[in-house]
């Protein structure tokens, strides 16, 4: 059944796929945390090891945040690796293994990168889609990433 709440069936579409790129960044990401997670090694290991597993548990939250709204705009959720792969904003880098200080440039740049695209989102879910919901869905988890790339952003000052 259609969700009749206030928002053109053709803006819930626009939404929907505007949400499903979204979940592939976050899904990327949550990947790529993981990956650093469990390869992470050096001086700093178990401080690293625990930063990186609060971060992908946070992004895992967000993920199931981002597939609900997707489906209470009506749309059905991607879920495989070849959807997320081929709609990401994030770039992956297969056979590497960063030292550690390498690992927290690339999750915070990459964590800066998803808080540019959500300003960007934000702005098309408020004005072009009419969708004041999924606009103020996005602005909490922007400042998520906001609040991530601050404790990554620490390391290095």
């Amino acid at each position: 059944m259609k969700p009749e709440i206030g928002i053109s069936e053709k803006h819930l579409h626009k939404g929907i796929e505007l949400l499903s790129v979204i979940l592939a960044d976050e899904m990327t990401l949550y990947i790529k945390t993981r990956k650093f997670h469990w390869n992470v090694c050096g001086d700093s290991f178990m401080e690293l090891h625990k930063l990186f597993q609060s971060q992908y548990t946070e992004l895992e939250e967000s993920i199931d945040l981002i597939a609900e709204r997707i489906n209470k705009l009506g749309g059905k959720t991607i879920g495989t690796m070849k959807e997320f792969a081929a709609v990401t904003r994030i770039n992956e880098d297969p056979n590497k293994y960063p030292s550690q200080k390498e690992m927290m440039k690339e999750l915070l740049s990459d964590h800066e990168s998803v808080i540019v695209y959500l300003r960007k989102d934000i702005e098309a879910c408020a004005e072009k889609n009419k969708d004041a919901g999924t606009a103020d869905f996005l602005t909490g988890l922007m400042e998520q990433h906001e609040t991530t790339a601050w404790v990554l952003r620490r390391y290095f000052n």
